[in-house]
């Protein structure tokens, strides 16, 4: 696929407002404070939170790579909870393109594919 511009497509990058807690099987996955919103036209906004705040002894690398002619090509992670281990909930650009680099070192989580992604104000108790 050829690579195209962000910017022309509308897809913006910026410092998340909210804390961001992702949850699987009563378990905190991911909390952050630190978390990047990506926005693009026709979809929902999608956070992007640190490595550093993702318990990262969860999450198992898989082979699957795909490519977005917008951000470059994503690799996945499935994540173990307990006996069950959901496939390919999770997802990085480890070397985006240029005008994506702000999301490099950060994990995304299908919202479908985990029990919650909340948002809530950066004061707010777990």
């Amino acid at each position: 696929m050829a690579r195209r511009s962000a910017a022309a497509a509308g897809i913006t990058i910026a410092p998340s407002p909210n804390r961001v807690i992702v949850r699987l099987d009563g378990r905190v996955i991911a909390d952050t404070t630190r978390a990047l919103v990506m926005r693009a036209p026709g979809t929902p906004d999608q956070p992007y939170l640190p490595r550093e705040d993702v318990d990262m002894t969860r999450l198992v690398r898989t082979d699957l790579v795909t490519h977005c002619p917008y951000k470059g090509d994503a690799s996945y992670w499935s994540i173990r909870s307990g006996a069950r281990t959901v496939e390919n909930a999770v997802w990085s650009y480890e070397t985006p393109y240029d005008d994506m680099a702000p999301i490099a070192g950060h994990l995304a989580f299908y919202a479908d594919r985990v029990d919650a992604i909340e948002e809530r104000p950066p004061a707010s108790s777990r």
